[in-house]
């Protein structure tokens, strides 16, 4: 369960240079943010920040951007930066639903979703990160060959998320339901702190990747 008070956090946030404040004004602009051309990849929901570091850290010529709503899990990101600055990184502390007030169409090259919050009640769907709802806003910001690649440990939201596929007018382009017993698909794989965690314990990963 994710922390939700940590005190002290959202003053830490808002003094961290590390991190996007007033995100709406940058709309279209991210590339002058970062300095360069290069392709802009965002993961929502980045929880601690362990796989976006990991990311940025191994491809230097592409640009991150972690998304995190809850303060006290954000500053735990903050607190890695400042142990290992990385200068093709930056945090947001915002809400998904707000994702296309924050990048401008086609703004973003892929979209990484790592083990969100199920929202298990059926009135809530809307709400899941792989919902049709939310394919939808992914649809307005991502280039036209961009992908999304989602990874979980809940099988009945993975369920979920591969039926939205079709009515969201997406395409499932690979596929599995065991992702560390998968040797095409392990390649290359960047672990988060919960997968970490729920592959040791023998839970299956599963993951798709997916287009237009």
């Amino acid at each position: 369960m994710r922390l939700r008070n940590v005190t002290g956090s959202r003053e830490v946030i808002a003094e961290s240079s590390y991190v996007i404040h007033e995100p709406q004004t940058r709309k279209g602009k991210w590339h002058e943010i970062f300095g360069n051309n290069h392709p802009i990849r965002i993961e929502i929901g980045m929880g601690k920040g362990r796989f976006i570091m990991d990311l940025a850290r191994m491809n230097p010529d592409i640009n991150y951007v972690g998304i995190e709503k809850y303060s006290s899990v954000l500053i735990r990101g903050i607190q890695k930066m400042e142990a290992d600055p990385l200068p093709n990184l930056y945090f947001i502390r915002m809400d998904a639903e707000e994702i296309t007030s924050i990048f401008d169409k086609g703004e973003v090259d892929r979209i990484y979703l790592n083990f969100s919050d199920p929202w298990p009640k059926d009135r809530h769907a809307k709400r899941r990160l792989p919902s049709r709802e939310f394919l939808q806003r992914y649809n307005e910001i991502l280039v036209p060959d961009g992908v999304i690649e989602f990874k979980t440990d809940n099988h009945d939201l993975f369920q979920f998320a591969l039926e939205e596929l079709e009515p969201a007018g997406w395409h499932l382009d690979r596929m599995t339901e065991d992702l560390h017993h998968d040797t095409e698909m392990m390649q290359g794989n960047v672990m988060t702190e919960y997968e970490e965690r729920f592959s040791s314990l023998g839970n299956p990963i599963y993951k798709y990747i997916i287009s237009r």
